[in-house]
């Protein structure tokens, strides 16, 4: 079953805004002047949409997973509980948390632009932001999750929500099984960007031997 979540009215934002346009063009200029190197800049992106950004929120679902209180208060006012922790502004003023569970897979898309918390997400990889992801994730929520690796059952709940610039969405991933020892500093390496959003789990890895 697939159903599309829709807690507020959506309302998109189809262009980037008057900032993003201006921080676009004195890039493309300070490029053209050689003033700065493109990968550089790619590299810093990089950084910040696949390991700095993110930590924000693995460290809200650690917490999730470790104190049941706060889980409550994240779930009631995801802005609230997630500021309590130091992250909030702009493109994550109104949040919902959404939580996964043994019978219910949530998938986050943005179906005409690419809103993102990057708050607790940083800035959205290039998938998110693909036509093809944005078209799919509604049609074929099923086929687009086992592309990422997440082979569901065939009687799991699928719920997609689609972001927009008035509400942003952070998946509460399924705790593994075997973590309830781990520290919440521990739990929180365990969570990727991708479990966030809906197109992966949270596994143990496993231990090397030799």
């Amino acid at each position: 079953m697939v159903e599309l979540g829709d807690k507020k009215k959506h309302a998109h934002t189809l262009l980037p805004s008057e900032p993003a346009l201006r921080v676009k063009a004195i890039e493309t200029l300070l490029v053209e002047k050689g003033l700065i190197d493109p990968a550089a800049i790619d590299a810093m992106v990089e950084a910040f949409e696949g390991r700095i950004g993110p930590k924000n929120g693995a460290r809200v679902v650690a917490k999730a997973w470790k104190n049941p209180e706060y889980k409550a208060r994240l779930l009631l006012d995801a802005s609230g509980a997630i500021a309590e922790l130091g992250y909030s502004g702009l493109q994550g003023e109104h949040m919902v948390a959404i939580e996964n569970t043994e019978s219910v897979h949530n998938l986050v898309v943005c179906t005409l632009c690419s809103c993102y918390p990057w708050p607790v997400l940083g800035v959205p990889p290039a998938w998110y932001k693909s036509p093809a992801y944005r078209a799919r994730a509604v049609r074929d929520p099923r086929g687009v999750l086992a592309e990422f690796g997440v082979n569901l059952a065939m009687d799991t709940d699928i719920q997609v929500w689609d972001s927009t610039s008035e509400i942003r969405y952070l998946v509460i991933p399924q705790r593994p099984e075997g973590t309830e020892s781990y520290s919440e500093e521990t739990l929180a390496s365990l969570v990727t960007r991708n479990s966030m959003v809906g197109t992966g789990i949270v596994t143990i890895p496993e231990i090397k031997k030799g």
